[in-house]
């Protein structure tokens, strides 16, 4: 990453500089803090407080104000936390300030927590992000001579926090879990013509050959051999090979426990013979791998981070395409468990692939099994834009997601496993359809999914609709938001720590 990123021990008093952005709770009667209120009369005549109360600024969560001022801080950015602030009230708020710093045209930043967040928790969330804000995801545009444009802060101090050991290691573990993210940002924003199966495994591969993971890439031949018929069937369409991708990462010592994280792998889905109609809806399709990103961005990380657990990657990696192999509705296929599954919509093909995946990873004899997919528009209707539901029938399994849900900030909602709704997959010729009825569709993709897991903990997480943002807003970006690789880390560094 370019942004630079460092622990000061400088406190606010004696800082001089650029930029400073000077973070504030909000209280029933907000004032400007000391020591500014001195500065302020001593030598900016007045010139802060007079800017507060024209902006009307109260220190209400993701509010700025920000003036030019003689020195010895020549711009000063006020931003809000509102009250009661949480650690993702702070990511957002820092976001938001560089945001304001940006267009001011600062390069060095500095900035002021409160106290209660300089404890590795807190420096974590403002590492993180600071590097996601910088992102920048510019690859496929020609240089520009607007320079205005693009982000030209480049160096970032947090004042008043010695770099001690743990702080150290929040520094690190913020830097490597957002290049996760971002590398998980660049896989969902490239275009189905540059990121396809045999991309994403590629993408794997040179995981391992930098960070020293194993990986074995299974092709066509492999995949029939293990009985795929669930994957291989959605994939014979595409004239590209599919891939099935399994990464793992081993630590040095003795490992805690044995996982395995599931990524849905579709670089672009047409719909098949059930065409998408939607022109907006299809030309988004590039973005129903966002799952795969995740876990690939997961494995970077973990592989740096060096955790004392046992972690598979996998990932069934294919189109699904229209051409005279296609599926046709109401074929019937067999997936590697020997489940048959009647087609009744081809484009209900992401649950396929993750059937044959679900039942490798069960093979392996982990502990548990979590699956990320962009598998329904019915969880987008359900919790709108920003949240991903979570499926999963085991309790503890459930409580260990949504703790890290509320530290990473990428918010999880726990969906019911409604078993009544099974009905609605009954197949007259099949053991179940690929599909059930409108209603509750979010449910029965889950409860297909269930099928292909029979003895070990299990969990679903549908991200529909937070992997992708139109807005701009904290330290999101639009397109790609990279989502899941925080939440994952989260959970993998919590499965870690304990005992």
């Amino acid at each position: 990453m370019s942004l630079a990123l460092e622990l000061v021990p400088t406190p606010l008093e004696t800082w001089e500089g650029e930029c400073l952005l000077l973070l504030q709770t909000a209280t029933p009667e907000w004032h400007l803090p000391q020591p500014l209120r001195d500065w302020d009369q001593q030598r900016w005549q007045g010139l802060l407080q007079e800017t507060i109360q024209e902006t009307q600024f109260t220190a209400k969560a993701q509010t700025t104000c920000a003036v030019r001022l003689p020195g010895p801080i020549r711009k000063l950015i006020l931003v809000g936390l509102g009250d009661n602030p949480t650690l993702e009230t702070l990511r957002r708020a820092v976001g938001t300030g560089l945001r304001q710093a940006n267009s001011l045209k600062a390069k060095q930043v500095a900035i002021s927590l409160p106290e209660p967040f300089r404890d590795p928790q807190g420096v974590r969330a403002v590492a993180e992000a600071c590097y996601l804000t910088a992102h920048q995801d510019t690859r496929f545009k020609s240089p520009s001579p607007d320079s205005d444009k693009s982000f030209q802060v480049s160096s970032i101090s947090l004042l008043a926090i010695s770099p001690q050991p743990a702080l150290t290691v929040a520094l690190t573990q913020a830097q490597e879990i957002a290049a996760g993210v971002i590398l998980a940002r660049e896989l969902v924003n490239a275009p189905a013509n540059i990121v396809t199966p045999v991309t994403l495994a590629e993408t794997a591969r040179q995981l391992a050959q930098t960070y020293g993971l194993e990986v074995e890439v299974l092709g066509q031949a492999e995949c029939e051999a293990l009985g795929m018929g669930a994957f291989l069937g959605v994939a014979k369409a595409s004239d590209l090979p599919p891939q099935f991708i399994h990464l793992t990462y081993k630590p040095t010592g003795e490992s805690r426990g044995k996982l395995a994280l599931i990524g849905k792998g579709l670089t672009f889905d047409s719909g098949g013979l059930n065409i998408k109609t939607d022109t907006r809806s299809i030309a988004m399709m590039k973005t129903d791998m966002g799952g795969a990103a995740a876990v690939l961005g997961t494995a970077r990380a973990i592989a740096r981070l060096g955790i004392p657990l046992e972690v598979h990657f996998l990932v069934a990696a294919t189109e699904n395409m229209i051409s005279g192999r296609a599926l046709h509705p109401g074929d019937i296929l067999t997936a590697s468990n020997q489940k048959t599954i009647e087609i009744n919509n081809t484009d209900a093909e992401g649950r396929l692939t993750l059937a044959d995946a679900l039942v490798f990873a069960e093979k392996l004899e982990v502990d548990a099994i979590v699956d990320l997919a962009t598998l329904t528009g019915a969880c987008v209707i359900a919790l709108g834009s920003e949240i991903a539901g979570l499926f999963t029938p085991d309790e503890t399994l459930a409580q260990e997601l949504l703790a890290a849900s509320h530290s990473s900030g990428e918010k999880i909602w726990r969906m019911p496993l409604e078993e009544s709704y099974n009905e609605g997959l009954s197949s007259l010729v099949a053991d179940l359809k690929n599909t059930g009825p409108r209603e509750g569709g979010a449910i029965t993709a889950a409860l297909f999914l269930k099928n292909f897991v029979h003895k070990t903990p299990w969990a679903h997480i549908d991200i529909a609709a937070p992997v992708w943002t139109e807005r701009e807003g904290g330290y999101t970006n639009k397109g790609a938001t990279g989502y899941g690789v925080r939440l994952l880390c989260q959970w993998l560094l919590n499965r870690a720590n304990q005992n």
